[in-house]
């Protein structure tokens, strides 16, 4: 269980780095149809940080994640989903 909740945060952080230092190619790899829409993989990746926030509170609802993934609803720069950084685990 432990390891799990382990590799949870570095995948989380690792992800999360890996927007906010604009390097999104490197969560796709070698997928052509993501690389090709680079915005829309931005869109989903941060809505994604945003529903796995450790704090409840922070999480969105159902429908802003909809209209955030409809365009509808401006993304907020997502806070990092992890309480702690990876190396203090």
């Amino acid at each position: 269980m432990e390891s799990d909740m382990e590799e949870r945060a570095i995948l989380t952080d690792w992800a999360y780095d890996c927007y906010c230092e604009g390097a999104l190619d490197v969560l796709v790899e070698n997928d052509i149809d993501a690389l090709n829409d680079i915005g829309k993989v931005e869109k989903f990746v941060q809505v994604a940080i945003w529903c796995i926030q450790e704090d409840p509170s922070l999480r969105p609802t159902m429908r802003a994640v909809s209209q955030m993934l409809e365009g509808v609803l401006e993304i907020p720069f997502p806070p990092c989903p992890c309480p702690y950084p990876y190396h203090m685990l």
